[in-house]
């Protein structure tokens, strides 16, 4: 058997029944539950971030993080730290939780490096969506965050099943060396290139992701910016969701070892270094560059 045709059996029967989730995940869908809830206030939010000893570690660093603390002023506990994100952002990281946890507790050093690369890859993804939709397609900067957060989902739950299914990693190494940090300047990022078309990989990819979204009740709207990523077409100058995602694929310093639908290494790379306002892509990246890695290193805490 190969990746493809793991991929296209996992993909069915996710399609067939329902997906069942334990231990993490299940806390998480739980507290997502009950932010979601229009009586969650703060202090009954800070209680239940509280339970889970991880996500409480993320929820602090999150806010004392550059993209969050425009104060300056650096604070220790849940409920202030609920306050200064907003209910928007700790849903994202209820939802991060979620992702994270998705691929179980791998014992397999190989799926473990994999997973652990694929989690960085997906923070730094994420801090650039926030950080692309603010200042450059001007989409809403929380909502970019959550679907950067999630838009790997699909992965994450391949490497939950890699255990049952070799073939989708025996092809891949133990882990990708990291990008180069990319030059602004010289290639601030190139248009991907890498569409769905008639791949049945990508295709297999995309269903499968966007099951998993369904079945974990993300909104539509953030299922469908993750549809149109795979499309891998990014409007010129970039825009949408879609685009948001896809320009911060193409600039993450640490790419996923897994997809197939941006590829770096495009023979016919188009500048995207465009004037947006009175600034550039590259001058906005590089004023932005501190908070994106604080964002980053918070969210992979």
């Amino acid at each position: 058997m190969n990746r493809t045709e793991a991929l296209r059996i996992i993909t069915d029967q996710a399609a067939s029944a329902p997906l069942h989730f334990a231990g993490h995940v299940e806390i998480g869908l739980r507290i997502r539950d009950a932010l979601n809830d229009p009586d969650c206030h703060v202090d009954a939010a800070a209680k239940l971030i509280q339970a889970e000893p991880a996500l409480s570690a993320q929820v602090v660093a999150i806010a004392n993080s550059a993209a969050y603390n425009t104060s300056g002023r650096a604070i220790t506990d849940v409920k202030t730290a609920v306050s200064r994100i907003g209910f928007a952002t700790l849903r994202s990281l209820a939802a991060a939780h979620i992702v994270k946890h998705l691929a179980g507790v791998p014992t397999n050093a190989t799926i473990k490096a994999l997973t652990d690369q694929l989690w960085r890859h997906t923070t730094h993804v994420a801090a650039l969506c926030r950080t692309i939709a603010r200042r450059v397609t001007r989409q809403n900067p929380e909502s970019a965050l959550f679907i950067g957060l999630v838009h790997e989902v699909g992965n994450f739950y391949l490497l939950s099943r890699a255990g049952e299914f070799p073939a989708l990693i025996e092809a891949q190494p133990a882990q990708l060396p990291d990008r180069p940090a990319p030059s602004f300047e010289e290639e601030a990022a190139a248009t991907p290139t890498h569409a769905v078309g008639d791949d049945p990989v990508t295709l297999l990819e995309r269903e499968l992701t966007l099951t998993v979204l369904r079945q974990l009740q993300v909104p539509a709207p953030a299922i469908e910016a993750v549809g149109d990523y795979f499309a891998g077409y990014m409007e010129l100058p970039p825009s949408s969701m879609a685009d948001t995602l896809l320009l911060a694929e193409s600039l993450a310093p640490v790419g996923s070892p897994l997809s197939s639908v941006v590829n770096s290494d495009a023979d016919d790379p188009v500048s995207i270094d465009a004037a947006i306002g009175d600034s550039t892509l590259s001058e906005i990246l590089k004023e932005s560059a501190a908070e994106v890695e604080s964002l980053a290193k918070a969210l992979g805490t």
